[in-house]
């Protein structure tokens, strides 16, 4: 509770500063345009969503850096169209950090290579070498 009241406080004296530094017709200005920008990134969110699932199927993203963006993405187009100020910063702060994730994402594969799959694989099965597969048969009346 005090988190948001403390939210709430600086939300009110940042956006009335900023109003009386700009003008009553600019920050509705403000709060029109990043409304409008908020409610397009929803819109576009459909795209983006099956965008990034197909990042995770060709695993260039892993589950966590998927999750990340999606409800970042969500969360920064919501306080995107609330108004006031301080969300706005915050807003544009989450969508800095996502286009930064994703141009880090291009560079550093988040998998390990197929070649050291391979070679994982390999010696987890060269331990069992002795080992023989069979089949059992029961030779119980009671199966016949």
């Amino acid at each position: 509770m005090i988190y948001f009241l403390l939210y709430l406080f600086l939300e009110v004296v940042i956006t009335s500063e900023v109003a009386s530094q700009i003008g009553g017709l600019m920050m509705f200005g403000e709060i029109v345009v990043s409304a409008f920008i908020g409610i397009g990134i929803l819109f576009n969110f459909r795209t983006t969503l099956l965008s990034n699932i197909m990042e995770l199927k060709e695993r260039r993203v892993d589950a966590n850096g998927f999750y990340k963006r999606n409800l970042l993405s969500l969360l920064a187009a919501i306080l995107l169209i609330l108004p006031g100020i301080l969300t706005d910063i915050i807003a544009v702060a989450i969508q800095f950090f996502l286009l930064g994730q994703l141009i880090v994402n291009r560079f550093t594969p988040k998998y390990p290579q197929e070649d050291s799959e391979i070679k994982q694989n390999t010696s987890y099965y060269s331990k069992d070498d002795n080992v023989i597969d069979a089949e059992i048969i029961s030779d119980s009346p009671a199966l016949r």
